[in-house]
């Protein structure tokens, strides 16, 4: 068994799709469409399905905004320099939460961005990614 994707609910599909795309550096993978049921998919990832997991965008036609809760956490990306990586989206008008550095505690080097439906997505140096955040 393996994680496949994660689905995010979005305001505006081409937006999303451009952020994720142009900014944090992914492939459109596929679209479809349902006009019965007035919703509209886009998968975007770093590699194929078939061998990652990837994030499915969800547009329902007609809802630009949703409730975000306080349920949901934020996605994490490896970034090879993060420091650049903040300054790319910031050029591009993306929001940066929380600037690079290390982890309070610990060793970890991380930021935060924020999509354009602000979906928080954690971004970890590549030399820290799948270590503990204290090491």
């Amino acid at each position: 068994m393996r994680i496949l994707h994660t689905m995010l609910r979005v305001g505006n599909l081409d937006k999303s799709i451009a952020f994720y795309t142009d900014i944090m550096g992914m492939k459109l993978l596929r679209t479809s469409e349902n006009t019965e049921y007035q919703y509209t998919l886009a998968f975007v990832g770093y590699g194929k399905e078939e061998d990652e997991a990837v994030l499915e965008l969800t547009y329902n036609w007609g809802t630009e905004q949703y409730d975000l809760g306080n349920a949901y956490g934020h996605i994490a990306i490896e970034a090879d320099d993060i420091y650049g990586m903040c300054e790319q989206i910031r050029v591009a008008g993306g929001k940066v939460s929380r600037e690079p550095g290390p982890v309070k505690g610990g060793t970890t080097v991380i930021a935060f961005v924020e999509d354009p439906d602000g979906y928080k997505i954690e971004l970890i140096a590549k030399e820290d990614a799948g270590k503990g955040l204290g090491e």
